[in-house]
């Protein structure tokens, strides 16, 4: 296959996927990693796709967010992993707010019922999880939902938040980075975010490594401010060490 071909192949599976990964596109077109990396340089200087952590994302999709079901496929086996490891952050006993996501939903299946937990919700999947859970005391915090995320966002969702304070947060994110720290496409829903992060004594971010690097359009949190990042293997040493000295300690599930 000529450059000019693999250019376009690479560009039309961008567009379809919203993403693509250089160790899979090298495997399928049987050529080095490099030449791939090299082909989408080239379309990034092209302004066609944005070079992230693996591979690359389709620049007229960065702002784009799946519904919850196509989302909720994407890297299960890493979410799965990164719940899991979540469990161990949960305290004995006291209050935690989980954010809308879904990997944050995968926590909301594992908690505990064996311990007493008061938790906070903007989320209505996970509130549905957690209804009817023992030892769970489920707050749902209100305001508008959004179709795309099924959360509360807006005036009431924040004036709740404003009044608590939280033991512990756990945050979805569409993207995470050094120079930007965590980001989601919707400003409302980054708003929310980002009281919840004000309203909490220890912030904990659950996201899978193609997040990394995949900048959107309103951050709601610097590195700084969040206190552990637990993310999947397929974060390289490299990356994982660049993330601890912007702040967080990094868990790879």
């Amino acid at each position: 296959m000529y450059a000019a071909e693999r250019h376009q192949l690479l560009a039309q599976r961008a567009r379809r996927d919203g993403r693509v990964d250089v160790a899979d596109l090298a495997a399928e077109l049987g050529v080095a990693p490099e030449t791939i990396r090299r082909d989408l340089g080239t379309l990034e200087r092209q302004g066609l796709v944005r070079r992230v952590y693996g591979g690359a994302v389709a620049i007229d999709r960065l702002d784009f967010e799946p519904e919850v079901a196509q989302r909720d496929q994407t890297n299960a086996a890493e979410k799965d992993a990164i719940a899991r490891a979540a469990v161990d952050l949960l305290p004995d006993r006291g209050s935690v707010l989980l954010d809308a996501g879904t990997t944050t939903s995968r926590l909301a299946t594992l908690l505990p019922t064996d311990r007493e937990l008061t938790v906070i919700t903007n989320s209505i999947p996970i509130a549905s999880i957690l209804a009817t859970r023992p030892g769970v005391t489920l707050h749902m915090l209100g305001g508008r939902v959004r179709g795309t995320t099924l959360a509360a966002v807006e005036s009431w969702t924040l004036h709740a938040l404003g009044g608590l304070l939280v033991d512990v947060a756990f945050l979805g994110t569409n993207g995470f980075s050094v120079e930007h720290g965590c980001t989601t496409p919707d400003i409302a829903e980054a708003a929310v975010k980002a009281a919840a992060v004000t309203a909490a004594r220890q912030r904990v971010v659950l996201a899978d490594h193609s997040k990394y690097g995949a900048d959107q359009l309103s951050r709601f949190a610097t590195l700084a401010e969040i206190d552990v990042l637990v993310t999947d293997r397929g974060l390289d040493a490299g990356a994982v060490s660049e993330l601890e000295d912007g702040g967080p300690r990094v868990v790879l599930a």
